[in-house]
């Protein structure tokens, strides 16, 4: 019997029924539907917004003889009839199903599992819609817009029974966890600390004098999904929409996410930090972002802190003309990385699958190198049906997208002040100060006014990580959660 086949009769036998169409935003799931464990059978899949990390998601399955690619699904239709074309080249059969609203894809009870690459906006939602109409996911990072959403999508994941691995793709790589285990066991002595660096090319976005014009293929109301229905005023619809904290998380949840998530697993916490402040701004032109590009977080555990520095412009001015990418700050080796401190020798990780330990003189002590397939680690979770066979589990994924959303509410609760003035406030702090000096000498060589009150001081945030609140802020309580736009309604999901 085929595994679509199955899946069909046994979503009869229990009652596991989609009983939200077209216009609801709740499915009613009556029980767990165990997938096939026989690598003869296939997995149907859909493809949730393909414009951008999508073509990965595509990359990655289609094509495999155990994967049958039901549906592509984007709100643009342009681009969903590209992807779908795309896919029957690739495969040399039909092209799948085009749809725009993804909830004709949940309703079909022959997807087994979809994968989503839409906008951060949507991820929390999309996620638990599947989960809730017994579909298996693959949600892209950071798995959240916000701290309370993340916590929703794993409460779905608990309660449904379903698997949901988060795109860090790091966390399929040997080389990185055989790293953690080194240093875990405490062959480098304690952590310290540990630095994670997102230094990556960010030039301005640009700014309309009147609204964008939404071009008609793209379903807009479908794309605002819970964000508020704005006009925007930058040129571009796609992508640019990481720089605009409605629908994004700036670098921070884009880029960033990944390195956080590396340098907590160093640091084995399961938790968010008790203690949170951000500094930063978007400096060095003005545009239509909002969010900065420009930005340290400290993230003050108890045993190690975790500091957080972003960087969207080059050295130095002379490179915002010509080589803006190829000339990008670097900080003890690693440009986009972390850098985990120990107290006998350091560790870098300068990208995704490779990793060094140091001595305290910088000489080579041991390395690590190779990657692995984060698809192939979910598709074997939903066979075996066990949570902990995924890499990066969507518990794994939300603790670190909270941390970059934390760090951001702090920057959007600050104050414009002068770099002076924060420096002073922090001076007590060595690692902090040095991460803050630092950061405004590579201002001022991007000719930026150092001396003026051009930066944000975030707010100095206190939260009991375990709860995941904020202690004694209603400001900043506030932005735990946001005001979804009916009827694209995150619901509260208890276990």
């Amino acid at each position: 019997m085929s595994l679509n086949r199955r899946h069909f009769l046994q979503h009869a036998a229990f009652g596991v029924t989609a009983a939200a169409s077209l216009g609801k935003t709740e499915w009613v799931v009556g029980a767990q539907t165990p997938a096939s464990k026989s690598p003869n059978e296939k997995i149907s899949v859909a493809f949730i917004g393909v414009n951008g990390r999508g073509q990965d998601h595509i990359k990655g399955l289609a094509g495999r003889s155990d994967i049958e690619v039901l549906y592509v699904c984007d709100a643009d239709e342009e681009v969903g009839q590209a992807r779908a074309a795309g896919i029957a080249k690739t495969t040399g059969g039909k092209p799948p199903q085009v749809v725009k609203d993804m909830r004709k894809v949940f309703d079909d009870p022959a997807v087994h599992a979809i994968t989503t690459a839409t906008p951060n906006h949507w991820h929390s939602l999309t996620a638990i819609w599947a989960m809730q109409a017994g579909k298996d996911v693959y949600v892209e990072k950071p798995v959240s817009h916000n701290v309370w959403e993340g916590r929703q999508a794993v409460n779905a994941s608990r309660k449904y029974g379903r698997i949901c691995q988060t795109g860090t793709q790091s966390r399929s790589s040997p080389s990185l966890a055989e790293a953690v285990k080194f240093v875990r066991e405490g062959n480098l002595g304690a952590i310290q600390y540990a630095i994670g660096t997102c230094y990556k090319p960010r030039k301005s976005i640009g700014k309309l004098d009147k609204p964008l014009e939404i071009p008609k293929e793209i379903d807009y109301d479908l794309w605002c999904g819970p964000a508020a229905k704005v006009d925007l005023y930058r040129p571009k619809l796609h992508y640019d929409w990481h720089w605009d904290y409605n629908t994004g998380n700036g670098d921070l949840g884009n880029q960033g996410i990944h390195q956080m998530d590396i340098a907590r697993w160093f640091l084995g916490e399961m938790g968010l930090s008790p203690e949170i402040i951000s500094f930063g701004g978007r400096l060095g032109y003005v545009d239509a972002g909002d969010t900065p590009n420009t930005q340290v977080i400290l993230h003050n555990y108890a045993k190690a802190p975790l500091i957080f520095e972003v960087r969207g412009l080059p050295k130095s001015k002379e490179f915002q003309e010509k080589g803006w990418g190829e000339n990008m700050d670097k900080y003890r080796g690693s440009g986009v990385g972390v850098i985990v401190q120990c107290e006998k020798g350091y560790v870098v990780v300068p990208s995704y699958t490779n990793v060094t330990a140091y001595s305290p003189d910088g000489k080579e002590i041991k390395s690590w190198k190779g990657g692995a397939d984060h698809y192939e680690n979910f598709l074997k979770a939903m066979r075996s049906r066990k949570i902990e066979d995924l890499n990066a589990d969507i518990l794994e994924g939300h603790l670190s997208s909270a941390l970059c959303h934390t760090g951001n509410v702090s920057y959007q609760l600050g104050k414009k002040t002068t770099p002076h003035e924060i420096a002073q406030s922090i001076k007590g702090n060595e690692l902090l100060a040095n991460s803050f000096e630092r950061m405004v000498e590579h201002l001022a060589a991007n000719g930026v006014p150092v001396d003026q009150p051009i930066m944000t001081r975030g707010e100095q945030l206190h939260m009991d990580g375990k709860a995941e609140k904020f202690l004694g802020n209603e400001a900043a309580s506030q932005r735990l959660s946001r005001e979804y736009r009916k009827p694209y309604v995150v619901p509260e999901i208890t276990v």
